[in-house]
């Protein structure tokens, strides 16, 4: 496979996080019953007229802003006609020849730890589709029409990416920044955000493009990997066997890890497209568009220089918790209430991750909150209480058993012992009690003491019930011991 180049590029769909429709009232809240949540203007009857939703607008500007793309002064909306059961209407509004947002750039993170900038050629608004339903209809199918008119933005990069990684990648940075600016929830499993993989191979060194295969609906990070992996595979034995990649439409099945033939891909013609009759142009003013970007949150990558320039943490750690937007504000948290930026980060994607990752729960759903994070780490920082500690108080947080950190320590008596004295006197107990294992470490070579040292460390501890300070208790056993 190391003499054909792969050539990727997505478009990827993004529901809009407006609470109604992109051209009528209807509610697009999620989990409806069916067909209750479609308006006259949503089933297409005689006689409605569709009105713009300024909401769906100004957040696709933003999102043009946030990926420093052109945004033009005037934008048309265009009848795409096709013949489907969940398109009532008997076309889709969407925007062809002048799309809201024009050329701009996201920016990936590569295995290495380097970047890539991927070329975004337009994003457009247009309404989704109602959908098909074929379970439980005993050979036929159900239409529901929630769906239909719920606004979207379709982001259609150029074919920058080189594997399915960077394809990951890729849409790992658009979900960031749609849910930094707060334009949608990016709720994948909801189909809050999918995507089209177009997908060709090419022998390495060649400027034309092979054809290419669209995997539509891809609605998973995971699920794109797999699907381009697959894809890739079948057209370069396809090739190498003789045979010619055919355009068109493949469809993902994840259950048996595979793409499989839809329809043929249909050309621009195929749609009939033309300017809309009922909407008029979206015509941008200049003061419009600066008022919008004055508003702009602190996006991932602006996020990821702050988090290494004034927190001090390394590109990985500033990379990991500037991923997404609830675990950057998590990690905040924690970072404000402990005041120690790098112990945050630390238990952040140490202890917390693991759990969460250990119960398939995301970061907003955590049972420990960040606030309570940010008290546990305070006591670790001020060395109230030692990391074997600080697990089980976060062990405990964790099922609920305290509201607080401290509330825990106490009631558990895990406060750290500082107290030289009292840790001298557990030592001499411990030194007392062990003359076998003293007599050994004293005639050990030097170089070989520091492994016989963890016994006595053992001792100590146990007898402090895990409270007597770690480093205090290793220097003042060094001294002891080594003194005779």
């Amino acid at each position: 496979m190391m003499q054909w180049e792969t050539v990727i590029g997505l478009e990827v769909h993004v529901q809009l996080a407006t609470q109604s429709k992109i051209f009528s009232g209807a509610s697009t809240a999620f989990g409806a019953e069916p067909n209750t949540q479609a308006c006259a203007v949503d089933l297409g009857l005689p006689g409605v007229l569709p009105v713009l939703n300024e909401g769906a607008v100004a957040m696709a500007v933003r999102f043009g802003l946030g990926i420093n793309a052109e945004i033009p002064e005037t934008s048309v909306f265009d009848r795409k006609n096709y013949f489907y059961p969940d398109l009532p209407k008997g076309y889709q509004t969407s925007q062809m020849y002048q799309p809201i947002v024009g050329p701009g750039e996201v920016e990936i993170t590569l295995d290495d730890g380097g970047t890539k900038r991927i070329r975004v050629h337009h994003a457009h608004l247009e309404e989704d589709a109602g959908k098909s339903l074929h379970e439980d209809y005993q050979g036929m199918t159900g239409i529901d029409l929630n769906r239909a008119g719920t606004p979207l933005l379709e982001i259609v990069s150029e074919p920058d990416m080189r594997s399915a990684r960077e394809a990951a990648a890729y849409l790992k940075a658009i979900h960031a920044i749609v849910t930094y600016l707060g334009i949608s929830d990016g709720n994948m499993a909801e189909g809050s955000m999918r995507c089209d993989v177009n997908v060709s191979v090419r022998p390495r060194g060649q400027e034309t493009l092979g054809t290419r295969a669209e995997i539509k609906n891809v609605n998973s990070f995971r699920f794109v990997e797999k699907a381009i992996a697959f894809e890739i595979e079948r057209q370069i034995e396809l090739i190498e066997d003789g045979g010619t990649v055919v355009q068109e439409t493949r469809l993902y099945d994840p259950e048996a890890d595979e793409t499989r033939s839809m329809r043929t891909k249909e050309q621009a013609n195929d749609y009939r497209y033309f300017p809309c009759p009922d909407l008029l142009p979206v015509v941008l003013d200049q003061a419009y568009v600066d008022h919008l970007r004055a508003n702009l949150p602190e996006l991932p990558a602006e996020k990821r220089a702050r988090f290494q320039d004034e927190l001090g943490l390394s590109a990985y750690d500033a990379g990991v918790l500037a991923s997404s937007r609830a675990m950057a504000e998590y990690f905040e948290v924690v970072k404000d209430v402990s005041g120690d930026a790098k112990l945050a980060a630390n238990w952040v994607q140490g202890e917390l991750a693991g759990q969460l990752n250990k119960q398939g729960l995301d970061i907003a759903d955590s049972p420990v909150s960040a606030s309570q994070l940010g008290g546990l780490v305070a006591r670790v920082k001020d060395e109230t209480i030692n990391g074997k500690a600080a697990k089980q108080v976060f062990a405990a947080l964790w099922e609920g058993e305290g509201d607080s950190a401290d509330a825990i320590i106490d009631a558990r008596g895990l406060r750290q012992v500082t107290d030289s004295g009292a840790i001298e006197a557990m030592i001499d107990q411990v030194i007392s009690d062990s003359p076998v294992q003293v007599a050994q470490y004293r005639d050990a070579e030097p170089d070989k003491r520091g492994k016989m040292i963890g016994y006595f460390v053992g001792q100590v501890m146990k007898a402090s019930r895990g409270t007597a300070n770690p480093q205090q208790v290793n220097a003042l056993l060094k001294e002891k011991l080594d003194d005779a």
